[in-house]
């Protein structure tokens, strides 16, 4: 790693870990140093990478997690032993380098919606990065009278990152008193048996969240949503929302759910 790091610090798109925190023994979450050019919109992704032993780069799509105010950027990643690259980024320590490409993209992103009256940011694993940021994002909270963060995990473990800054948000300086009541958060498990259990589809198609939450059946008028898992998640979810009447949209034309299809999956 530390010959990986001098070799890094020459690239133009080196930039530097501040702080790494693992969760469990699949996931962690890391920050690194800002570029000063850089401005995204909340909920977009940017290349991010590291050296292989020939020194060339190996670069893999990432959510931005912090909100687009952030000084830093922070990033959430489940870690596979033989991944090309998880397999070196789990490693990474404070003062180490990764490369990343500051040009940020994305769906999932407040412009690509029409106006609605809820937003329901739907996940499963390291899914929820993009609504990391999303959810810390003023203009979330400015744009929907309620916001909605369905996430779904195996183990209630892997739950622990988004609980703990859902947890952290009403309390938040810069945020939490816009906040308030509009975040409302279901998490569930669908291995380890938890208070919340059942698929995200599930819980939607049954109606239960509905129920649980105290919200209305979700209608094309005033829900959009926006989506962020493995392909076979996403294509579940598509086919539910578009039983409620919802269509798919894009930053060229918005309409009310938008799915990031870069998502990172298990072979990184």
């Amino acid at each position: 790693m530390n010959q990986n790091a001098a070799i890094v610090k020459t690239l133009p798109d080196a930039q530097t870990v501040t702080s790494v925190q693992h969760w469990t023994d699949r996931l962690f979450s890391f920050r690194v140093t800002r570029p000063q050019s850089l401005r995204f919109r909340s909920g977009e992704f940017v290349m991010i990478g590291l050296l292989d032993e020939r020194g060339k780069p190996i670069m893999r799509a990432y959510s931005i997690a912090s909100p687009n105010w952030d000084e830093e950027l922070e990033f959430y990643s489940i870690k596979v032993p033989d991944g090309p690259l998880t397999s070196r980024l789990q490693h990474i320590q404070p003062g180490d380098q990764i490369i990343l490409r500051p040009k940020p993209v994305g769906t999932l992103v407040l412009d690509a919606l029409l106006p609605g009256k809820r937003i329901w940011f739907l996940a499963t694993g390291t899914g929820i990065a993009p609504f990391a940021s999303l959810m810390r994002d003023p203009e979330t909270y400015e744009r929907y009278e309620q916001v909605i963060m369905m996430h779904t995990c195996r183990e209630q473990a892997e739950l622990e990152y988004g609980r703990q800054l859902v947890e952290s948000l009403k309390d938040d300086p810069l945020i939490g008193e816009m906040v308030g009541d509009k975040l409302l958060y279901y998490p569930t498990t669908t291995r380890e048996t938890s208070d919340r259990m059942g698929r995200i589809t599930d819980n939607l198609s049954s109606g239960k969240v509905f129920e649980d939450l105290g919200v209305p059946k979700m209608n094309l008028e005033e829900d959009r949503a926006m989506v962020c898992g493995s392909l076979q998640f996403n294509l579940d979810v598509k086919t539910v929302l578009e039983s409620f009447g919802l269509r798919e949209g894009a930053n060229s034309e918005p309409l009310q759910y938008v799915v990031e299809k870069a998502f990172v999956g298990d072979g990184i």
